[in-house]
C-alpha cells in the first residue's frame, strides 16, 4: 500500500504542475489471471490541490471491492491522504498517511485502522537511482507488535519492468518474491504471474480529450487439431541364402627328411704315438 501510495503522490505532482483542472473519467480494465478474470472501473478529479478517486472491481466469483480517497498537495515535494478501503466480506480499512519528496526519494508514513479496531502502522521510501531504476523499502507494524519490514528493487528497460525484493517478519521468517511486466500494446500489459490486463480510459485537461485503448478481446484458443497417425509400414526383407559350409580338407603332414650333418676335415699335423711316426693326416 505504501508504494502504491507513493505512486500516486508522485502523478498527483506533475498533474498539479501541469494542470489548473483535471479529470479522468470512465476508466476501466478488464484483468485475465490464473485465478480468473477480474474487471473494474476508476475514476478521479483534480482541482484545488487535491485530487479525489474511487474505484472498484469485481472478482470471478461475484466479490466486490472499492477504495475511495484523496490526495493533497500542501507543498512542493509535501502531500497528504486519507481513503477507506472495502473488501467483498464487507470489512473497511482507514487509511492516512503522508508524504514527502526530495532529491530523487519519496518518503512516506501512514497508519490503517480496520473495522474491528485493530490498527497498523506503515513507513517507507522509494528512491530513483538512475533511468528506469527503482529500490523501496520499508516496515509495517501490526497492533499487536509484530513487525513486517520488506525490501525492493525494480528495472525497467524497453516495455519491461522486473521486480525483486523480500519480506521478513520479526520471528526471523522471509519471503522472497519476484516478476516481472509487459507493455505488449497500448493499454494491454502482461505479468510473468501469466496475468493480462487492458487498460481503457478518458482524460480530459481543458478542452483537450484523450482517449485511450478500449478493451481488446481475445478470443479463446482454437481446439487442438488431431492428426490420425498413419499405420506402421512392414516392410518384409528378402530371404538370405546362406551357402553350405564348405567340406573339411585334410592335408597330411609330409614325411620327415633326415638330413644328415656335414663332416668337415681337419688337417692333424704329424706326431708320436708312443715310438711310431704319425704322419700329419686329415681325420
Amino acid at each position: 500500500m505504501a508504494n502504491r501510495i507513493l505512486i500516486a503522490a508522485a502523478g498527483t505532482l506533475l498533474l498539479l504542475a501541469n494542470a489548473s483542472a483535471f479529470a479522468w473519467s470512465g476508466g476501466h480494465f478488464n484483468a485475465y489471471t490464473p485465478r480468473g478474470e477480474f474487471s473494474g472501473g476508476h475514476a478521479m478529479s483534480c482541482g484545488g490541490g487535491s485530487c479525489s478517486h474511487a474505484g472498484g472491481a469485481v472478482g470471478p466469483w461475484g466479490g466486490v471491492a472499492t477504495n475511495t480517497g484523496t490526495v493533497t498537495r500542501n507543498a512542493p515535494g509535501q502531500f497528504s491522504n486519507s481513503g477507506t478501503a472495502v473488501g467483498p466480506n464487507g470489512r473497511s480499512v482507514q487509511h492516512d498517511g503522508s508524504t514527502s519528496c526530495a532529491n530523487g526519494t519519496c518518503n512516506h508514513t501512514g497508519d490503517m485502522t480496520g473495522s474491528n479496531g485493530h490498527s497498523a502502522t506503515t513507513n517507507g521510501s522509494v528512491t530513483r537511482n538512475g533511468v528506469g531504476q527503482y529500490s523501496s523499502s520499508g516496515t509495517v507494524t501490526g497492533g499487536n507488535g509484530n513487525t513486517y519490514n520488506h525490501a525492493a528493487s525494480t528495472n525497467c528497460a524497453g516495455n519491461t519492468c522486473n521486480r525483486s525484493g523480500t519480506v521478513s517478519n520479526s520471528y526471523g521468517g522471509t519471503v522472497t518474491h519476484g516478476g516481472s511486466a509487459t507493455r505488449v500494446a497500448p493499454g494491454v500489459v502482461t505479468t510473468s504471474g501469466g496475468s493480462t490486463v487492458y487498460h481503457g480510459a478518458s482524460v480530459s485537461t481543458g478542452t483537450t480529450v484523450v482517449v485511450g485503448a478500449a478493451p481488446v478481446y481475445v478470443p479463446p484458443p482454437l481446439p487442438p487439431v488431431v492428426v490420425p497417425v498413419p499405420a506402421p509400414v512392414v516392410v518384409t526383407p528378402p530371404p538370405v541364402h546362406v551357402a553350405p559350409p564348405l567340406p573339411t580338407v585334410v592335408v597330411a603332414a609330409p614325411r620327415p627328411v633326415y638330413v644328415a650333418p656335414v663332416h668337415v676335415a681337419v688337417l692333424v699335423p704329424g706326431h708320436w704315438v708312443g715310438r711310431v711316426w704319425v704322419p700329419a693326416h686329415y681325420a
